[in-house]
């Protein structure tokens, strides 16, 4: 079966960032993600996330996020060959057919809009097509997963924002954030909503992870819930080991939502060595997925480039093809597997594209 992958979520260009490089002409060891591998993998569209940690507050959130967006307009502009700038359903329909890999843009963490509708108009304008209303930590509008309960889930702001959104055409991306934000953006949205890299809670017991109550309501909402690879999310043994880790930072005064500090801490410690994720863990998400929320509503998002470590067998994103394999050995039909592939994402995409407006 020939894939076109659409993945959800890709943290190449912070990675780019750290390093000061714009070469992905060919495979490093400290990357999961380069041109020979995403054609190795079927990836016909990438979302690229223009994130930005949470340390970054204010005005230095919102400079950050231009600048990302501006290293991946850069990273485009220096593969014409490998990579089209894609902002509709339609342009990336064109890449495919021109056998590039459609580059979109995901903003991951509401604090990079420093709390204005102008903001988030601009990025929009600027080719950005979904919001992560959150990253670790809370917004002032919106509860995290990963934090202490702030404003009970969406604010009154909070629900501005998810109907301007709407209104322009930018797709809500619940990933990150709390059951209540998830309840909430779904009662107020009136267009599909995206899990750009989640998974299932009933599978991995994480709070990043996706309830069946929330999964089922994707089918009147339309949304997609992409699973993700990260081995704590998939892994209930590498959660476990990870709660382990959280207290060990805990004690040394460390933050273990802080990602940067959570991997030096973890390349530290002195621990028990972390268990391996598996592919058969992600598997069991993607079954799961499909059972709770329908065939209709699963898609991929894996998180490359986001994590130190893949589970076994999804390394990096050459990958895809021996998980599209795995599933057709566990029954998922061609039709299935192309629906998850990227069909599913593209029709969240296409009904942005026709109920929303580039803002005047």
């Amino acid at each position: 079966m020939a894939l076109r992958i659409v993945d959800g979520h890709n943290d190449l260009p912070w990675a780019l960032r750290r390093t000061g490089e714009v070469d992905v002409s060919e495979p490093r060891p400290h990357l999961h993600t380069d041109l020979p591998r995403l054609r190795a993998g079927q990836v016909g569209a990438q979302f690229w996330s223009v994130y930005v940690p949470c340390s970054y507050t204010g005005d230095a959130a919102v400079t950050a996020v231009l600048e990302q967006v501006d290293l991946v307009h850069r990273l485009v502009a220096r593969y014409p060959d490998h990579l089209a700038a894609a902002t509709t359903a339609d342009d990336v329909a064109a890449a495919m057919a021109s056998g590039r890999v459609a580059s979109l843009l995901g903003a991951e963490g509401g604090h990079c809009i420093g709390g204005s509708l102008g903001v988030l108009r601009m990025l929009r304008r600027l080719g950005v097509r979904y919001l992560t209303l959150t990253h670790n930590l809370n917004v002032d509008w919106a509860d995290s997963a990963t934090d202490e309960p702030g404003c009970g889930g969406l604010s009154p702001f909070g629900r501005e924002v998810v109907a301007e959104m709407n209104r322009i055409g930018m797709v809500v991306d619940l990933s990150h954030v709390a059951e209540t934000t998830m309840r909430d953006a779904l009662a107020t949205t009136t267009a599909p909503v995206l899990f750009t890299h989640s998974s299932c809670r009933a599978v991995t017991d994480h709070p990043r992870n996706v309830p069946d109550d929330v999964l089922g309501a994707l089918r009147a909402n339309g949304g997609v819930a992409m699973v993700t690879f990260v081995p704590r999310f998939v892994s209930t043994a590498v959660a476990s080991w990870d709660e382990r880790l959280a207290e060990a930072m805990a004690a040394a005064g460390l933050d273990h939502r802080d990602l940067r500090a959570r991997d030096a801490f973890a390349a530290a410690w002195g621990g028990p060595p972390p268990p391996r994720a598996t592919m058969d863990d992600v598997l069991a998400h993607l079954d799961h997925a499909r059972e709770a929320a329908g065939v209709d509503h699963v898609g991929i998002g894996g998180d490359y480039d986001g994590c130190p470590e893949l589970p076994a067998g999804l390394e990096d994103v050459s990958c895809y093809p021996a998980l599209f394999d795995a599933l057709a050995d566990r029954g998922w039909s061609a039709a299935d597997r192309a629906k998850l592939a990227g069909e599913n994402a593209l029709r969240v995409l296409r009904a942005a594209d026709d109920a929303g407006r580039l803002p005047p």
